[in-house]
C-alpha cells in the first residue's frame, strides 16, 4: 500500500520505522519535474495535440507561471477555501489537460495554438483557482487578463453585476470558441 501525505507532522517514530516512509519536503522537489515528465511521455509515445507541444506547454508556464512567479502571488493575495500544495494543482493542470484533449487526440485532429491555449486557460483557471470564492475569482480573471490569456469576451455590465469570469464558461469542443455553461 502506498499512502501519500502532506508532512509528517503527526506520524511517531514507530510509524516511521515500521512503515519505510519516504518523504520529499515540497521545497526540495518543486512542479516542474511534473510537467517535464508530463512532456516527455507525451513526445516518447507520439500522444499529443500538436507536435509543438512541448513548446507551447513551457512558453504557457512561462507565461502564466514563472515570469509573475505565481504560486508565490497566490499566497500573498489570495485566499483558498482550502490549501493544496503547488504539485497538487499542476497535477491537477495536466490531468484536465489530458482530458481535454483525448477527444482530439481519438479523432488524430491537431490543434492550432490559439486553440490550444484556450484549453490550456480553461483547466489552469479551474486546476489553480477552483477553489476560490466568487471575489477571488474574479481577482484570477483579472490576472488572467493581465497576461494577455485568450478569455471569453464579457462585458463590463456581465463583469461588474453578474460576476462573470472565466469560471462561467468553457470550451466547446465543436466550436472551440468559448461558452457560457448553461443546464441542457
Amino acid at each position: 500500500m502506498v499512502f501519500e501525505v502532506e508532512n509528517l507532522n503527526n506520524a511517531s517514530p514507530a510509524t516511521v520505522s515500521r512503515c519505510g516512509i519516504v518523504y520529499v519536503s515540497e521545497s526540495d522537489l518543486n512542479w516542474e519535474p511534473l510537467i517535464e515528465t508530463w512532456l516527455r511521455d507525451r513526445q516518447e509515445t507520439k500522444v499529443y495535440s500538436n507536435p509543438e507541444e512541448s513548446t507551447w506547454i513551457n512558453e504557457f508556464m512561462d507565461k502564466y507561471i514563472n515570469k509573475t512567479d505565481l504560486f508565490t502571488l497566490l499566497i500573498k493575495q489570495y485566499t483558498y477555501v482550502m490549501y493544496t500544495p503547488p504539485v497538487v494543482r499542476i497535477n491537477q493542470l495536466l490531468n484536465l489537460v489530458t482530458a481535454l484533449f483525448q477527444p482530439f487526440l481519438e479523432k488524430q485532429e491537431q490543434l492550432d495554438k490559439n486553440t490550444y491555449e484556450k484549453f490550456f486557460v480553461y483547466a489552469f483557471a479551474w486546476s489553480l483557482g477552483g477553489l476560490f470564492e466568487t471575489e477571488e475569482r474574479e481577482k484570477f480573471h483579472k490576472y488572467l487578463e493581465s497576461r494577455n490569456a485568450p478569455l471569453p469576451q464579457i462585458s463590463a455590465q456581465k463583469m461588474s453585476v453578474d460576476k462573470e469570469t472565466v469560471f462561467d464558461y468553457y470550451v466547446d469542443p465543436n466550436t472551440k470558441n468559448w461558452r457560457i455553461w448553461e443546464a441542457e
